[in-house]
Formats: structure tokens, sequence, C-alpha cells
């Protein structure tokens, strides 16, 4: 294989990248794999579905740019004509577009179900292995802590740790060792 970019002979088809200008060779390998034609990445189905959170979202966002189009260009017809139904029809459009979107929107926010996160784990409830002394019954709760020891331990109190003498210090050793050279060489 030669690196496209300066012709430089690789020596072995798993580099990364070209020994001598660095260029990324991922792409040429997959090239050459292939044949020359491209991968085409195809997401799953999963990812192409669109939750029903986002498409109640999408719905009252249309009503309301709707509604932003629908009820001034019913005004102004009504104020062309003298027509009792089309003063109705303004006012019921603009009633159902900036009132009946925004309530679409919060309703598909609050209460529809989101897309699924792929990257979120679910969590599986805890259910504690059956000890050996009693078998597991589904029908009997079951406590998640160890049961309690049959015989209290005798419990004595903890020493009061104030009173005990500290070490001597690093310092006192060395200077008694300093003193006791002095001495000698006097």
């Amino acid at each position: 294989m030669f690196c496209p970019q300066c012709g430089q002979q690789q020596v072995s088809g798993i580099v990364r990248f070209c020994s001598r200008c660095g260029f990324p060779l991922d792409g040429v390998i997959q090239l050459l794999s292939s044949g020359g034609m491209l991968p085409v990445y195809q997401p799953p189905e999963e990812a192409m579905k669109i939750s029903p959170r986002r498409v109640g979202v999408k719905q009252g966002g249309l009503l309301l740019l709707l509604g932003a189009v629908l009820v001034p260009l019913l005004g102004v017809m009504t104020s062309f004509s003298n027509s009792v139904f089309l003063e109705i029809l303004t006012a019921f459009a603009a009633i159902i577009c900036f009132v009946g979107g925004p309530l679409r929107m919060l309703y598909a926010a609050v209460f529809e179900e989101g897309a699924p996160n792929p990257y979120r784990q679910t969590q599986r409830p805890y259910v504690p292995a059956p000890s050996s002394s009693h078998q597991f019954n589904p029908h009997v709760p079951q406590s998640a802590l160890p049961p309690p020891p049959a015989q209290a331990p005798s419990w004595r109190s903890r020493p009061i740790t104030a009173e005990l003498a500290s070490p001597p210090s690093v310092t006192e050793n060395t200077t008694r060792l300093l003193d006791r050279d002095e001495r000698k060489e006097n």
C-alpha cells in the first residue's frame, strides 16, 4: 500500500498513519478492503424512529406557527368582508393555535414517552442470594441485611487515648547522639 498524499510505500497494511507525512490511512485501508467502494453508514431502525414526545412537541410547534400565519390572514380577510362567520373563525383559529399549540407541547413533554437512551443501563432490582439455612420463597419478603448474630459479642469500652504516653520525638534522640559525640571529643 502506498500513501495517497506523499507516495511512500507502507511497511504493513495495519499502519494507521503514513510514516513520512502523517496522513491518516484508516480511510484508505477501508477503501481498499471494500474494493474501492465507500461503506454506507446505516443507523439502526431504533435511532430512525421518532419518539412520541418529539412528535408531540413538533405538532405543538407546527400548530403555533400555523397560528402565526393563519390568524393574521383571517384577520385581514375579516376586515375586508363584514362576515360574522369569518370573525368567529378567526377567534376560533386564534384560540386553537395559540392556546392549543403550547398545551400540546406541554402534554407531550410531561406525559408522553421519550426516546430510549442507548447509553443508560437498565437497573435490575436487587434480589439477595438465598442462604443455605433457608430456602428462597418469593412470597415471603426477604431482608437485604444479614441476619443478626446469635449472641452479642462482649463489649468493652474504648481506651482513652489521651492518657497514653506519647513516643519521644525523633529530634530528641538525634540531639542526645550529638551530645554524646561532643563529650567524647572533650
